[in-house]
This record gives structure tokens, C-alpha cells and sequence, in this order.
């Protein structure tokens, strides 16, 4: 299994701890800029119904940026510092294990697509739904399948193993998803990030996999049409030789108009190939 193998990689090659990665960094940096820019303007509302995901607006007026920009928008300052804290706490080592591209690229799948999920779950809602969360929950999943027996302290007093963590925040997205009332928190886009990572990071088809059958197919389809291109450069030859042969015993006055235009021809591309190479 990947995991498995990461697991090992990670045993046998630890790397060194920092305060603060780049993705992380770049991400924390621009939740906070933007809501102390929020905050400031006093248009809280007005942005979040812009920028915010509400699902009647994101396809019914066409405001197709909103999945991508819900995730920088945050309804208070708890909410935005538990979210980048978690993020920080977790998403840390994911960035170290991963590297900056891959970790970004979890980030944006998990968040981008738990904010889809939201919008075809309620398609009519006109409620402004903000946040990093789904990506934040997804995370969260990802660091329960790769460190699963790590202890981490529930309330800073409760040691509990990640495992065990993640599950407990996944049944509680679960069932409250199943009943929402009049909660303001998007328990949905929480499970939908969860559903996402855990079927990325288990499918047996990722980008790392794809990208490596493509550079491959892409290689060797070159070293076919290479392998072809010098069998008929070598026939080619072949046919010059045996015609530069005739004139050697019978002069070139004796070649048939035909033999003629050949060699002349093959002459000019076998002259054009080696200027090329």
C-alpha cells in the first residue's frame, strides 16, 4: 500500500522540524490578511454573500469563483484561529511528508470540492456558508490514515490517538449532517472534505501515478517513432548505396529517370536529417 510505504520513508528519512512551512505559511498569511481586510470594511455580510458560498447564487448567477473563494472567509475571529491553528498543528507535517506542491494541491481538492458537495446538497440555500473548514477536516483525515497511533491531547488534557480522533469528529460531522437544525455550521462541507481525502488518498489512481504513466507512455512513444525513424534512414541508405553502387560499374548517364529523382531526393533528407541531429 502508499501509506504503508510513505510510513516507511518517513521512519527512515525524518526531516527536520520548523515553525511554520511554506504552503502552510502562504495559507495562514492569506486567511488572516483577508479577514482583518473583512473585518475592517464593515461589509462582512455584503463579502460573504459575494465571496461566501451561497448556493442559490453559485450557478443561478453564475458566481462560479465562490467554491474556491469561501475558503479564505471567516464567520469571527475564533473561527479563523481554530482553523489555522489545526491547520498548523496537522497540515505541518502533512506539507514536510508530501512536499509543498502535493500538500497544496490535497488543500485545494479537499476544499474546493466539500464546498461542491455543499452546493448541490442545497441548491436553494441562500445562507452564506465561509471557511477553511472542509479542506481543514480533510487534513485532519489525512493525518489519521498516515499517523494513525500519534497522541494528541483533546482540550490540551485528554491524550487520544489521531485514529481515534478522526473518528470521533467524522461520526459527529456525520450525524449532525443528518440533522442540521438551526445550526450555522456547515457540518456537511466538514464530511464532504473527510469523503474527499480518504478517496484521493485511497484511490489507487493519483496525480503522482498519472503523471508518471504519462512522462512514461510520452517516452516511449518518442523512442518508438526514433526506433522507426532510423530503420528507414538505414533502407534509405540501403537504396543510395546500391544505386551509387550501379553508377560506380555503369555511370550515372545509365540510371533510369526514376533511379534519377530517387537518389536525389533521398540524398536531400538523409542530408537534412544529419543537420538536424
Amino acid at each position: 500500500m502508499r501509506f504503508n510505504y510513505q510510513r516507511q520513508q518517513w521512519k527512515q528519512n525524518p526531516l527536520s522540524p520548523s515553525l511554520f512551512t511554506d504552503a502552510i505559511k502562504f495559507i495562514i498569511s492569506i486567511n488572516f490578511l483577508i479577514f482583518i481586510l473583512q473585518y475592517l470594511s464593515g461589509m462582512e455580510d455584503e463579502l460573504f454573500t459575494i465571496f461566501g458560498i451561497v448556493p442559490s447564487k453559485t450557478f443561478g448567477e453564475l458566481m462560479l469563483w465562490q467554491p474556491f473563494t469561501y475558503l479564505f472567509f471567516h464567520g469571527g475571529i475564533w473561527h479563523v484561529l481554530i482553523n489555522m491553528f489545526v491547520l498548523w498543528m496537522f497540515g505541518s507535517e502533512l506539507e514536510k511528508f508530501w512536499g509543498k506542491k502535493e500538500f497544496l494541491r490535497f488543500f485545494f481538492i479537499t476544499g474546493i470540492g466539500s464546498g461542491l458537495i455543499t452546493i448541490l446538497f442545497s441548491l436553494s440555500s441562500t445562507n452564506p456558508v465561509v471557511g477553511a473548514s472542509g479542506a481543514i477536516y480533510g487534513v485532519l483525515l489525512a493525518y489519521g490514515l498516515l499517523f494513525p497511533n500519534r497522541l494528541v491531547y483533546l482540550y490540551f488534557l485528554i491524550p487520544i490517538k489521531v485514529k481515534y480522533l478522526v473518528m470521533l469528529i467524522g461520526a459527529i460531522a456525520f450525524f449532525s449532517s443528518l440533522n442540521p437544525g438551526n445550526s450555522n455550521i456547515s457540518h456537511l462541507t466538514h464530511l464532504s472534505g473527510m469523503v474527499i481525502g480518504f478517496i484521493y488518498l485511497r484511490s489507487s489512481i493519483n496525480w503522482n501515478t498519472i503523471n508518471h504513466f504519462v512522462i512514461h507512455r510520452k517516452d516511449e512513444i518518442k523512442r518508438h517513432y526514433e526506433e522507426k525513424k532510423n530503420e528507414q534512414r538505414e533502407a534509405l541508405k540501403l537504396q543510395v548505396d546500391a544505386i551509387l553502387d550501379k553508377i560506380n560499374d555503369v555511370g550515372y548517364d545509365n540510371l533510369s529517370e526514376s533511379e534519377r529523382e530517387f537518389l536525389f531526393k533521398a540524398s536531400k533528407n538523409l542530408s537534412e536529417d544529419e543537420a538536424k541531429n
